[in-house]
């Protein structure tokens, strides 16, 4: 039987990555924490970094970290890794457990896409930066690095950012803030034959992500996983836990900071 970790989270993170619940849903893994707790949860506004290093000065085995702002993340890499501390990101989208069969379903016809389009709405008021940094983690975890990334409009009701994919096709990233529609993300490429389609709904949606792969055989719609990103993300702090093995989310923050760099 694996061991049970006990947890410690502030108020705000608690909130943000809906804890207790996840961690209920997990009640062998996880326990609240008595005294040292083994993981700790930081909630990623601005100073996250500083943050989860006095976590891990502290003796956190693993620290969970909700919604990361764009932060570099070199001194946080090299002190988990001499620490041998899991770092792990609880982001809105991209740690839906969808996103895995997703991410292998776009790369493997990527060389064929002829154009990626998304969409990310949210409620009206909703920051516009924190939008764009959330709706672009997901799709670079799909499709890796973009290229020639630009704004080309922000305003109070959203954005329009361009940019390429590796094969040269246009990417065009679209941000809607309205409480008219459903918050969560699309993300729709096309190939010469056919493309993925993947929406990812909010974290605590009653619903799940849908991935449908279509080409010459029809259209096939990938195994329905009915978890959320939130309980997705404890589940794989667990295992690197058992295991002892690290994470590889703060490599993909660092990559996708630098695109966040590069747009300001």
């Amino acid at each position: 039987m694996s061991p049970r970790y006990t947890v410690h989270a502030s108020p705000e993170a608690r909130k943000a990555g809906a804890v207790a619940l996840a961690v209920a849903s997990l009640p062998e893994s996880f326990g609240p924490a008595a005294a040292t707790p083994d993981v700790v949860v930081v909630n990623g506004g601005p100073g996250w970094t500083a943050e989860a290093g006095r976590a891990i000065d502290g003796g956190a085995r693993g620290i969970v970290v909700v919604n990361p702002a764009a932060e570099s993340v070199e001194d946080l890499l090299k002190a988990a890794e001499a620490s041998s501390t899991a770092v792990v990101l609880d982001q809105r989208w991209a740690a839906n457990p969808a996103v895995a069969a997703a991410e292998e379903a776009v790369r493997a016809m990527a060389g064929r896409a002829a154009v990626l389009d998304t969409v990310a709405a949210a409620p009206a008021g909703t920051d516009c930066g924190e939008l764009l940094a959330e709706h672009l983690a997901a799709v670079v975890r799909l499709t890796g690095n973009l290229e020639y990334v630009r704004v080309v409009a922000s305003g109070a009701h959203g954005y329009t950012v361009s940019g390429r994919l590796a094969n040269g096709a246009p990417v065009a990233l679209q941000g809607v803030l309205s409480s008219a529609r459903p918050a969560g993300v699309s993300i729709n490429m096309l190939t010469d034959n056919g493309g993925v389609s993947v929406a990812l709904p909010e974290p605590l949606a009653a619903w799940p992500a849908t991935v449908k792969v279509t080409g010459p055989q029809g259209e096939v719609l990938l195994p329905t996983l009915y978890e959320s990103a939130h309980r997705a993300t404890w589940r794989r702090l667990r295992e690197h836990l058992d295991a002892g093995t690290a994470p590889s989310d703060l490599h993909r923050f660092a990559a996708l900071t630098e695109s966040l760099s590069a747009l300001s």
